[in-house]
C-alpha cells in the first residue's frame, strides 16, 4: 500500500476524531465474523440513489459499512468505475467495532470520475486526482484552490468569503450572512417601524478537512449590529476536487426573545446569505437567469436586444438568449446600434416564494424606480445566475419552496457590481412570530396543568413553551462560472439544488455489515401471500405519508420534515391545533420506522423523507442553548411548545443513520453535543408534577428511567464510543456501567428507573424488586439500541435481563406475577412490542416465543390485516384542498406496526403463521 494514500487516510480520520484504535468490551458473538465477511474481495458497489449521476453538484460523500474484521485502521479503499476507470477518491473512518476494525468509512468523489453510475469500492491505493483541493492559511484568510476555482475565506470579521475566483477572473465576494430584526409587531401600540440590521461576525474558523479529493472549513459566529450580537451561526463549505463550485450547510440557533402577549422582541424579518458580483460585460452581455418550476427559467439581458421595434439580427438575438457573448454592435442592423442608449437596463429582480403553492418574480430598472411584474408559478427551484459572457455566479437553495418562506434577490445588475442575497427567510414575509400560542388558560398550577392535559393532551407549563436555543440548517450551493452556462448546463445546475446527488450502499452491504442491530432488517420479499401482504402494507403507510405532506402542506423553515401525531375523523384533518396531538417530535420513533424502511429497500424516496426528519427532528425539536441544552420537546402544536422538555426526543438514535451513511458533519455535531446530556437531569426534575414531597436535584442519585431515558443517553454515549470521538473512553465507561448496574437491579430492566450517579456513571443497585413497567419503555429505539450493544458487548447478565423483559412484556399477567411477583399493570402497544418477542425468540430459540411474536403482531392493537388499507377520496366542501384520508392511520400506530413488521419479518419471516 502507498504511504502517501494511508497518511491522508489517517490525517481525514483524525480530524473527524476518530483516528486511533481503542478497546472495546468484546462480546463472544462480535469476536466471530463468518468466512464470508473476511473475504479478501470484499469489495462492494456503490451507487447514485436517483439517476443521473453526480451531475453539476460539487461532490459527493458515501458512508459505507463493513463486517467486523474486514479491514483494520490503516486500511485504504480505491475506487472503480464501472468500466474499471480509477477514480480519485478521499477515505476516512467514521466508526469502529470493538476488535478495533473498521465499523464505518466515509468516500468522497468529486467531477473527476463523478460522471459513472456504479463503482466498485475495495481495498487498494487510491487514485490521485488530476486537480487536487488544497488549503492553505495566511494572514486573515484561509485559501481553498480546487484546481478549477479558488475561495479566501475570511477568518475574522464579517465576511465569510472573500473571494472566489477562476483563474485570474473574479467571479464573487463580499460572502456573508444578512439578518433584519423587527423589533415591535403590528399588533403592538407602535406599530413595525424599527428594523436593525445585522451581518456575520467570525468568532473561529477551522479547517476540518483538506483534500486530496474533498475540504471542509468551519465558521462559527453570531450576527451583529453594533454593540450587540445574536442569532448563532455554524456554516460549513464543502470543495471538492475539480469543482467549479462549492457548497454550503448553514445553521442558525435562535436565541432571541419573544415573550407571550407582548409584541416586542427579536423578531426576525429576513434572514439570508448575501454576495457581491462583479460585473465587466456590456449591460447586453450580461445575464439574468432565475429558476421557475421544475427546471424552467426566466433568461433575459440586463439589456435586451430581442423584441425591439428595430431587429438587431435573428443570429444576435438567438445568441443573446442562448446567453453567448454577442457580436460587435457594429455589425448589427445600425438602426438598433445607433439607439442602444434607450433600451432600459434591468438592474433589479426579486423572486419570492411565500407559500408552498406560488411564487411572484418582478423586476426593475433601478433602486427608487418601479418594478413591473415579470411572472410566477408555483413552486421555485430556488436557483439564480448573474454575470456574463465573462463568467458570473450561480447559486441555489435547497428545499426553496418547502422550507417557504424564502425568496431570491438579484440587485445593481447594470452597474460595476450586482448583489445577490438568498433569503432563508423572506423579508416580503411576515416577520418570524415564534411566540407561544395561547395565554396559558388559568393553568397556573399543576393541578391544573394535569387537568388540561387530559382534555387537550397538552402539557403546558408557564414560560416553558420556549424557541429559545431551538435551530434550523439549510443548504446551500454556488457554481463559479467561466461563462454565462448553457441552457443545459443551467438544467443540471437547477437538479444539484434541488435534490443534491448521493452515493449510496447497497442494502445487502448495510445487511451483510450487521450495523444497526444485526438482524433487525432484511430485503423486502414478496414470496409469499402473507408476506406480500406485510410489504404491500409498509409500502401503503409511506405513501399515505408522503401524500399527506402534501395535501396538507407540512411544509415551512420551522416544519418541514415532521408529520402530525393524530387524526381528527369529525373534521376530516389532523388535530393541527390540538394541544399533544399535532405535531409529532419523534413520538414512538417514526424516524426508525422511515430509516429501517430505506436501508432494507434503498428507495430514494423513502430516503429523501427521512432526511428531512433528521434535519428537522435533530435541529427545530431539540434545545442547543440554554438550560434546555440536550433536551427535546414532546409532540404539540408547536415543536417547542409542550412542557415535557424529554431526553427521548434528543435520541441520538435517530440521528446516528444519517450520520454513518452521509458522514454530514453537522448532524454528527449534534451528536456529540449529547454525550454529556446525562447533566441535563440537574437542570430539570421530569417527575416535578407528581411529585408529593420536596425534591432537589442529587447528582449522586437522580432517578433516571431504564427505557425513554436510558436509550437516549446510551445512544450518545455509544456513537461517541464507535466514533473515537474526544469523550469516547468516558462514553465506553458509560455505555458499560450502566449495562452492568441495570442487570444487577433486582428485577432487571423491569426495576423500571434506578438512581443513577453523574460522577460514576453507575445506576445503585435497589435492595427491593419493583415492578416499574412502562408501555413507552422500549418504543423510542431501545430494542435496537439493546440488539447493537448485546452485539457488540460482553455482559451477559445484561442480555439476560433485556430477553426476560422482551418475554414478559406480552406475556399473561398470570405470567408476569408467577415471575416478578407482580403483573406489570395496564399496557398499551403490544404489536410494536411484538418485535421484542422477535428478537428473544432468535436469541433464545425458543419457538413459543416465536409464534407469540405473529399472535401479537396480528391480532393485539395497532392495525390489523382487517383495517381498511386503502384512503378515501375527500373534496370540497368537506375539505380545504382535495385530497385523500384513511381516518384509521395514527402516526404512533404508523411507527410501531413498521417497525415491528420490518424486524419480525427480518428475524421470523420463516416462521409466520399459515
Amino acid at each position: 500500500m502507498s504511504p502517501i494514500p494511508r497518511r491522508n487516510l489517517l490525517k481525514a480520520a483524525a480530524m473527524a476524531g476518530v483516528a486511533s484504535q481503542f478497546s472495546w468490551a468484546l462480546g463472544k458473538n462480535a469476536q466471530q465474523a463468518s468466512a464470508d465477511e473476511q473475504a479478501a474481495d470484499g469489495a462492494v458497489e456503490i451507487s447514485w440513489l436517483e439517476d443521473g449521476a453526480l451531475g453539476a453538484a460539487p461532490g459527493s460523500t458515501v458512508g459505507v459499512p463493513w463486517p467486523m474484521g474486514q479491514y483494520q485502521k490503516d486500511q485504504t479503499f480505491s475506487l472503480a468505475a464501472a468500466d474499471g476507470t480509477d477514480v480519485p477518491v478521499q477515505s476516512w473512518a467514521t466508526g469502529f467495532w470493538p476488535d478495533g476494525s473498521l465499523k464505518w468509512t466515509a468516500h468522497a468523489v468529486g467531477p473527476q470520475g463523478g460522471g459513472a453510475e456504479k463503482y466498485t469500492l475495495g481495498a487498494g491505493a487510491p487514485a490521485a486526482p488530476e486537480k487536487k483541493v488544497t488549503v492553505s492559511s495566511a494572514g486573515g484568510a484561509v485559501t481553498v484552490s480546487t484546481g478549477v476555482i479558488t475561495a479566501k475565506i475570511g477568518k475574522s470579521g464579517s465576511t465569510l468569503v472573500k473571494s472566489v475566483t477562476r483563474g485570474t477572473t473574479e467571479i464573487a465576494k463580499n460572502g456573508k450572512l444578512v439578518l433584519i430584526r423587527q423589533g415591535e409587531l403590528e399588533d403592538g401600540d407602535q406599530g413595525a417601524e424599527k428594523y436593525d440590521r445585522f451581518e456575520s461576525a467570525i468568532d473561529e474558523v477551522k479547517v476540518e478537512q483538506d483534500g486530496p479529493v474533498r475540504a471542509v472549513v468551519r465558521i462559527d459566529g453570531k450576527h451583529r449590529s453594533g454593540n450587540r450580537s445574536w442569532l448563532p451561526f455554524s456554516v460549513r463549505l464543502y470543495f471538492y476536487a475539480g469543482g467549479e463550485s462549492f457548497r454550503m450547510v448553514h445553521t442558525i440557533t435562535f436565541d432571541g426573545t419573544q415573550e407571550p402577549g407582548k409584541a416586542s422582541g427579536d423578531f426576525i424579518r429576513g434572514l439570508g446569505v448575501r454576495f457581491t458580483v462583479p460585473m465587466r460585460d456590456a449591460s447586453y452581455d450580461r445575464h439574468i437567469r432565475i429558476g421557475g418550476d421544475g427546471t424552467g427559467l426566466l433568461r433575459e439581458a440586463v439589456k435586451g436586444i430581442t423584441g425591439l421595434r428595430r431587429d438587431p439580427g435573428a443570429s444576435v438575438q438567438a445568441a443573446q438568449f442562448a446567453g453567448e457573448k454577442l457580436a460587435d454592435p457594429a455589425t448589427w442592423d445600425q438602426r438598433v446600434t445607433t439607439r442602444l442608449q434607450y433600451i432600459p437596463e434591468w438592474g433589479d429582480y426579486t423572486l419570492s416564494q411565500l407559500s408552498a403553492d406560488g411564487f411572484t418574480l418582478r423586476k426593475r430598472t433601478k433602486k427608487g424606480y418601479g418594478w413591473i411584474a415579470a411572472g410566477g408559478g408555483r413552486r421555485a427551484s430556488g436557483f439564480g445566475y448573474v454575470g456574463g459572457a465573462s463568467g458570473g455566479l450561480s447559486f441555489g437553495l435547497r428545499d426553496f419552496w418547502e422550507k417557504h418562506p424564502a425568496q431570491l434577490d438579484i440587485r445593481d445588475a447594470h452597474t460595476d457590481e450586482a448583489e445577490v442575497t438568498l433569503w432563508l427567510w423572506s423579508p416580503e414575509a411576515q416577520p418570524m412570530d415564534l411566540r407561544f400560542y395561547h395565554d396559558g388558560m388559568g393553568q397556573d398550577t399543576y393541578p391544573e396543568q394535569a387537568e388540561g392535559i387530559q382534555i387537550t393532551y397538552e402539557d403546558y407549563e408557564p414560560g416553558f413553551g420556549t424557541p429559545y436555543g431551538i435551530a434550523r440548517t439549510s443548504e446551500l450551493v454556488f457554481w463559479a462560472n467561466e461563462s454565462t452556462p448553457t441552457p443545459e448546463a443551467l438544467a443540471q445546475q437547477v437538479e444539484a439544488v434541488r435534490t443534491l446527488p448521493q452515493l449510496v450502499a447497497p442494502p445487502k452491504q448495510l445487511i451483510k455489515a450487521k450495523v444497526f442491530g444485526p438482524g433487525l432488517f432484511s430485503e423486502p420479499d414478496r414470496s409469499t401471500p402473507a408476506k406480500a401482504k406485510i410489504e404491500d402494507h409498509l409500502d401503503f403507510l409511506f405513501t399515505y405519508y408522503k401524500d399527506q405532506v402534501e395535501m396538507r402542506r407540512w411544509y415551512g423553515f420551522w416544519d418541514y420534515g415532521d408529520v402530525m401525531h393524530s387524526y381528527d375523523p369529525a373534521r376530516h384533518q389532523w388535530r393541527y391545533d390540538v394541544g399533544g396531538y399535532a405535531w409529532d417530535n419523534s413520538e414512538l420513533s417514526p424516524d426508525l420506522w422511515l430509516w429501517y424502511a430505506y436501508l432494507r429497500s434503498g428507495r430514494a424516496d423513502i430516503f429523501r423523507f427521512a432526511e428531512a426528519m433528521t434535519r428537522h427532528t435533530g435541529e427545530v425539536d431539540v434545545y442547543h442553548l440554554g438550560q434546555w441544552a440536550g433536551l427535546g420537546t414532546r409532540h404539540g402544536v408547536q415543536h417547542y411548545a409542550d412542557s415535557a422538555k424529554q431526553q427521548r426526543i434528543a435520541n441520538t438514535t435517530y440521528r446516528r443513520f444519517y450520520y454513518f451513511l452521509t458522514a454530514d458533519e453537522r448532524v454528527g455535531d449534534l451528536m456529540a453535543a449529547n454525550v454529556d446530556s446525562d447533566e441535563t437531569f440537574l437542570a430539570l426534575d421530569p417527575l416535578r408534577k407528581i411529585r408529593t414531597e420536596p425534591y432537589t436535584p442529587d447528582r449522586h442519585a437522580l432517578s433516571i428511567g431504564f427505557g425513554t431515558d436510558w436509550s437516549g443517553l446510551v445512544s450518545a454515549w455509544l456513537t461517541e464510543w464507535e466514533r473515537n470521538g474526544p469523550k469516547a473512553e468516558k462514553a465506553k465507561a458509560r455505555v458499560l456501567s450502566t449495562m452492568e448496574t441495570i442487570a444487577a437491579q433486582p428485577n432487571g430492566f423491569v426495576q423500571g428507573s434506578g438512581l443513577y450517579d453523574l460522577d460514576t456513571g453507575k445506576f445503585a443497585i435497589a435492595d427491593t424488586p419493583v415492578v416499574g413497567v412502562s408501555h413507552l419503555s422500549a418504543v423510542f429505539g431501545l430494542n435496537e439500541l439493546c440488539a447493537e450493544l448485546i452485539h457488540i458487548t460482553d455482559v451477559p447478565k445484561f442480555k439476560d435481563a433485556y430477553l426476560d423483559y422482551c418475554r414478559y412484556f406480552n406475556a399473561t399477567k398470570a405470567e408476569q406475577a408467577a415471575r416478578y411477583g407482580s403483573n406489570f399493570g395496564t399496557l398499551l402497544l403490544f404489536q410494536g412490542h411484538s418485535r421484542l418477542d422477535a428478537y428473544a425468540a432468535v436469541q433464545t430459540g425458543d419457538a413459543a416465543l416465536a409464534a407469540r411474536a405473529w399472535t401479537k403482531f396480528y391480532k393485539s392493537d395497532g392495525y390489523f390485516e382487517s383495517s381498511p388499507w386503502t384512503t378515501e377520496k375527500l373534496s370540497g366542501p368537506v375539505t380545504l384542498v382535495p385530497g385523500s384520508e384513511a381516518n384509521w392511520v395514527y402516526t404512533n400506530d404508523t411507527s410501531l406496526y413498521g417497525l415491528a413488521a420490518i424486524e419480525n419479518l427480518a428475524l421470523l419471516g420463516d416462521k409466520m403463521p399459515s
